[in-house]
C-alpha cells in the first residue's frame, strides 16, 4: 500500500500531469501624460483617463473559463518603464526573468521598435497609430491591436464622401502630430475622391498680433467648404471650434465628429455590456486603448483555444493564419492582415456621447475584404517586416 500511495504521489507531480502555464507581459511607462485625466481651465474634468492595462485585467477575467477548460494557467505579468527610453529594457526583462513571450505595450513607436529587439517574442502595441509602424518601420514580431492613423482618417473622410460633403478646410496646430493627422487626411481625401480646399496653421494662445491664426472666424473664412477638419493633439482650440466657424458647417478630426477605436456609447453587438463590465472593473468609461489590450489578450486567449495549447510557437503561428477570427464586439469578425500585421476592424465615429456611425461605409468596396479600404492596403504596403518572425 505504501509503495502504491508513493506511485500516486510521484504520477501527480510528474511534469506530464501538470497544467501548462502562461504569462502574458504588459509593459507602460511612469511618464506618460495619457494616463492622467484630462483637465481644462479652472480645474475642468474634461476627460477621464487611465492606463489601459484594466482592459488586459478585464479581458483575463472574462477568459479565465477557456484556461480552466484546458488545464493552463494563464497569468499577467505587469512592467512600467521609468520612461519611453527603459521599455525595451523592460520587455526584454520581463522575457528573461517571467517567461513572457506575448507582451503587450502601451508606449510610442520608438520604444516598439526599439523593443522588437527581443527575441522569441510576439508584442502588441496597443497605443501608437503612428503609420510608418505599418509601413517603412514595421516589425514582423509587432501585431498591431490599435487603428493606425491612415484608418481612422479614412474612415472620417468615407463618412463626409458619402454625404457628399468633398470639400474641406483643414487646421493645422503647431504639433508634430498635428502634422501627421494632416498628411494623413490628406492621403485619404486622395484616395476618396475628397478635395482640400485650404490648409491653414493655427496656435494656441489670444495674442492679436496673430490673430489670423487664432481667430476661429478668420482660420474659417473663404474659400467655400463644406466640412472643417482640425488636427489637435492638444484638443484645446478644437474643442471651441464647433459652432464657431465663420460658415455653418460641421467640424471633424479632433473635435466634432471624431474617429475612434472604441467608445463607451456603443450599444450593438455586445458593445453596452463590454463597457458596463470595464465600468465596474476601472471606475472609468473604456477608451480606445484599453479596448486594444482587451482585444489582445482576448486574441492570444482565443488562439490558445484553437491550438489547444499554450506552446508559443503554435499559438504565434495561429494568430498570424488565415484562419484565426475574433469577436470584438464590433458587429464582425477580426483578423490582422499578414502584410503589416494590422488588426482589421470597424473604426468608430463619435461625438461626446454617441457613436453616430462605424466605418468602412458600403458605398466603398474592396475586391476582398472591405474593412481593408481603411488604412494601407497590400498593394500600397511598404512593410517589408524587418525584425525577426516570432
Amino acid at each position: 500500500m505504501t509503495r502504491f500511495l508513493a506511485a500516486l504521489l510521484v504520477l501527480a507531480l510528474s511534469p506530464a500531469m501538470a497544467a501548462e502555464r502562461m504569462t502574458i507581459g504588459y509593459v507602460d511607462r511612469a511618464d506618460d501624460p495619457r494616463h492622467e485625466n484630462r483637465i481644462g481651465f479652472g480645474g475642468i474634468l474634461l476627460e477621464q483617463r487611465g492606463r489601459a492595462i484594466d482592459g488586459a485585467k478585464l479581458a483575463l477575467e472574462d477568459l479565465a473559463a477557456v484556461g480552466r477548460s484546458l488545464d493552463i494557467e494563464i497569468d499577467l505579468a505587469e512592467a512600467r518603464a521609468e520612461n519611453a527610453d527603459a521599455v525595451a529594457g523592460e520587455v526584454e526583462k520581463l522575457r528573461r526573468e517571467r517567461g513572457a513571450r506575448f507582451i503587450l505595450i502601451d508606449a510610442p513607436a520608438k520604444a516598439l521598435i526599439a523593443s522588437a529587439r527581443t527575441r522569441d517574442a510576439m508584442l502588441f502595441n496597443v497605443a501608437a497609430d503612428a503609420d510608418a509602424l505599418r509601413g517603412a518601420d514595421c516589425q514582423a514580431q509587432i501585431m498591431h491591436a490599435i487603428p493606425s492613423l491612415a484608418m481612422r482618417t479614412d474612415a472620417l473622410t468615407q463618412f463626409v464622401v458619402a454625404r457628399k460633403w468633398r470639400d474641406i478646410l483643414v487646421l493645422e496646430g503647431p504639433e508634430a502630430r498635428d502634422a501627421d493627422a494632416a498628411r494623413a487626411l490628406e492621403r485619404s481625401a486622395k484616395r476618396f475622391g475628397a478635395r482640400i480646399v485650404a490648409k491653414r496653421p493655427f496656435v494656441l494662445g489670444s495674442d492679436p498680433r496673430e490673430r489670423d491664426q487664432n481667430n476661429l472666424a478668420l482660420l474659417t473664412g473663404r474659400p467655400a467648404y463644406d466640412v472643417v477638419f482640425i488636427a489637435d493633439e492638444s484638443r484645446e482650440v478644437a474643442r471651441f471650434l464647433p459652432y464657431q466657424t465663420l460658415s455653418p458647417r460641421p467640424v471633424i478630426g479632433s473635435a466634432g465628429l471624431t474617429a475612434e477605436t472604441w467608445h463607451w456609447a456603443w450599444d450593438r453587438d455586445g458593445g453596452a455590456n463590454l463597457s458596463r463590465r470595464f465600468r465596474r472593473l476601472a471606475q472609468r468609461p473604456m477608451l480606445g486603448e484599453d479596448w486594444a489590450a482587451w482585444l489582445g489578450v482576448k486574441s492570444i486567449v482565443e488562439a490558445v483555444l484553437r491550438v489547444r495549447t499554450a506552446d508559443f510557437a503554435k499559438v504565434a503561428a495561429h494568430l498570424k493564419s488565415a484562419d484565426f477570427r475574433v469577436d470584438g464586439s464590433k458587429g464582425q469578425a477580426l483578423t490582422f492582415r499578414p502584410w503589416d500585421n494590422q488588426l482589421r476592424q470597424p473604426v468608430q465615429l463619435t461625438t461626446s456621447d454617441a457613436v453616430i456611425a462605424q466605418a468602412p461605409f458600403a458605398q466603398f468596396l474592396h475586391q476582398t475584404e472591405n474593412l481593408d479600404t481603411l488604412g494601407t492596403d497590400r498593394p500600397e504596403s511598404t512593410c517589408r517586416m524587418g525584425g525577426t518572425q516570432p
